[in-house]
């Protein structure tokens, strides 16, 4: 089993949900977080005052998926959040031991 990790522009996250329930991602977990990498914020402009934003608002998606289905995942991620712009985001795969479903005790790839 492996955890995958994207970080995505927020306006994109029904667009990867969307891509994922294609191809039977059946759940994830989203955070509203804020961060920033190579674009290192932004300036903007309010009331006459110019400021940095350094935190660039973004969604963070985990979800656990089959050794079988992580190429699927991260190719329908990749699709369906790529704008061709800078800050698009990153996509971490992580490796995971064990998976317990707690209503009813199932572990491993069945608790998924």
């Amino acid at each position: 089993m492996k955890k995958i990790e994207a970080i995505i522009k927020p306006f994109k996250l029904d667009d990867v949900r969307e891509a994922l329930n294609e191809i039977g991602v059946t759940g994830m977990t989203v955070t509203e977080v804020k961060g920033f990498g190579r674009q290192k914020g932004h300036t903007e402009l309010y009331r006459g005052a110019e400021y940095v934003v350094d935190f660039l608002p973004k969604a963070k998606l985990e979800l656990i998926v089959k050794e079988d289905q992580l190429d699927r995942c991260i190719e329908a991620i990749s699709k369906a959040a790529r704008t061709g712009k800078i800050g698009d985001g990153k996509i971490f795969v992580y490796p995971v031991e064990q998976v317990i479903r707690i209503r009813t005790g199932e572990s491993g790839p069945d608790a998924i």
